[in-house]
């Protein structure tokens, strides 16, 4: 698998995950009805199928390596559809955090 097809699936896999739980949070929260809390919950599920397409078979490095995938997603989300305005340590903990994906992702190994 390249790189880029395994950067393709994180993104896909943020989209699904972070979009599912926003779509919970509007529908709940935001009082949006059982229509938004449906979608948010296939998405969710979509999700979980998405991180079982990267090349790797270690379930435990994919997730980790997708958690900093999360945290960068989470805060572009946030800018996106909630007019959050992150501040610079935002912005350098999620460049750490994807830091951290290139490392346990794509280091060379034995």
């Amino acid at each position: 698998m390249t790189i880029v097809r395994s950067l393709v699936l994180f993104v896909l896999a943020a989209v699904f995950e972070i979009g599912g739980a926003w779509l919970v949070w509007q529908g709940w929260r935001e009082h949006r009805g059982v229509a938004w809390v449906a979608a948010g919950i296939l998405a969710l599920a979509a999700y979980g199928f998405a991180a079982t397409f990267q090349s790797d078979a270690h379930f435990g490095r994919i997730l980790a390596a997708y958690g900093g995938v999360f945290v960068a997603g989470s805060l572009l989300w946030g800018v996106a559809l909630d007019g959050f305005r992150p501040d610079r340590w935002d912005l350098a903990g999620a460049a750490i955090c994807l830091v951290g994906v290139a490392v346990i992702m794509y280091a060379p190994r034995g």
